[in-house]
């Protein structure tokens, strides 16, 4: 049985440490900063065990142009225990626990390429994204991003929307899709964009469902994916349009983007 609860004490918090290394391979926050954010405003929370820890999540709070939220920094799982809903269930304690405390919105960044976590935070949480930012945390070394610039996605989470309790994502069917893959080996490479004048109600686009195999395999096709893809999602959200879902196929996923101004992100009655 997992157990998921809020973590507010620095001996509950030293235990995030040793699985952040092992997760990220890096040295883990220090655990007087990350106290001292829980006590101004910032959550954790972790996923046991029995009395082991194997999954977390840390924000802090943010404020930008005289609004406040909650910024979702890091979230890490034990790689034994993934793929059990476990993140989705941090997520969403965060997310009740920032309610109480009086936060609209929850944010928070990922690669655009790493359909696992586009998955979670868009057709399961019901994120939304219509920013993009160009090798966000610069040169980075850990094991799962090193090598090809850190681009990411910023993940607006409006807590207690409309959107996040009822949207219904518009099938692949109805998506214009704007780039074209070939598959070799297994392996997807962009081989063409359509160029479009963005007027269309829903478009798709794709990339590889498995970007971690792709950087091993063959690092130009990853930098191309990240380059050309990067130049596709900037165009997109330039012209009004925000990501709400994605649908995983075999060798791809496709990610759906609709005009932001079509949801309802105001606060439900």
């Amino acid at each position: 049985m997992i157990e998921i609860k809020e973590l507010t004490t620095l001996e509950e918090i030293e235990k995030i440490g040793e699985l952040e290394k092992s997760i990220w391979g890096m040295t883990p926050l220090p655990m007087h900063q990350t106290l001292t954010a829980v006590k101004n405003g910032g959550i954790v929370i972790g996923a046991f065990d029995n009395e082991k820890i194997i999954g977390f999540s840390y924000g802090f709070a943010g404020f930008k142009d005289g609004f406040t939220y909650l910024c979702s920094h890091m979230l890490g799982i034990d790689e034994s225990y993934r793929s059990k809903r476990i993140g989705q269930q941090l997520k969403e304690a965060q997310a009740k626990s920032a309610l109480k405390k009086g936060y609209a919105e929850m944010h928070w960044t990922f690669d655009p390429l790493e359909t696992r976590n586009a998955y979670l935070n868009l057709s399961k949480l019901g994120g939304i994204v219509n920013v993009y930012m160009e090798n966000a945390y610069g040169k980075m070394t850990d094991g799962i991003n090193k090598g090809l610039p850190s681009d990411c996605f910023e993940v607006h989470w409006f807590l207690s929307s409309e959107h996040r309790r009822s949207f219904q994502a518009p099938s692949l069917d109805d998506a214009l899709v704007l780039n074209e893959v070939s598959i070799k080996d297994g392996v997807p490479s962009f081989s063409r964009v359509s160029q479009q004048t963005l007027t269309e109600p829903v478009y798709g686009v794709k990339v590889p469902k498995d970007f971690q195999h792709v950087k091993k395999i063959d690092s130009t096709i990853a930098l191309n994916w990240r380059l050309k893809t990067r130049e596709i999602f900037q165009a997109l959200f330039k012209a009004g349009y925000a990501a709400v879902h994605l649908y995983p196929e075999d060798d791809t996923a496709t990610y759906i983007f609709v005009p932001i101004t079509s949801l309802n992100l105001e606060a439900y009655k």
